[in-house]
């Protein structure tokens, strides 16, 4: 059963910053590409980030140099460092794994960007 749990998520000043978690089970981690998606009140989902099985990475225009992803594939785990967040990053937060035309999603975890 393949399950992707995310954590980390909370409320957070403005300028401040949060280390999100993923942690996967049942896939052969290191072949995946890992990637995190948001989805913000009345908002579409998109795109963060992404990393790559070879640790390629892109991201949304609007999160660079204020975002990292990484991943620890001895922990099967993929992270999203922020920092210097704003009010517009607040959204659920998801994880997804990719391989070839196979995905999976993780549960979700809120982040909250208010003084």
């Amino acid at each position: 059963q393949v399950q992707l749990v995310e954590s980390g998520g909370g409320l957070v000043q403005p300028g401040g910053s949060l280390r999100l978690s993923c942690a996967a089970s049942g896939i052969i981690f290191g072949v995946f590409d890992m990637g995190w998606y948001r989805q913000g009140p009345g908002k579409e989902r998109e795109l963060v980030a992404t990393i790559t099985s070879g640790d390629n990475t892109i991201y949304t225009d609007s999160v660079k140099g204020r975002f990292t992803i990484s991943r620890d594939n001895a922990k099967n785990t993929v992270y999203l460092q922020m920092n210097s967040l704003k009010p517009e990053d607040t959204a659920v937060y998801y994880c997804r794994a990719q391989w070839i035309r196979t995905f999976y999603w993780g549960q979700g975890t809120q982040v909250t960007v208010s003084s």
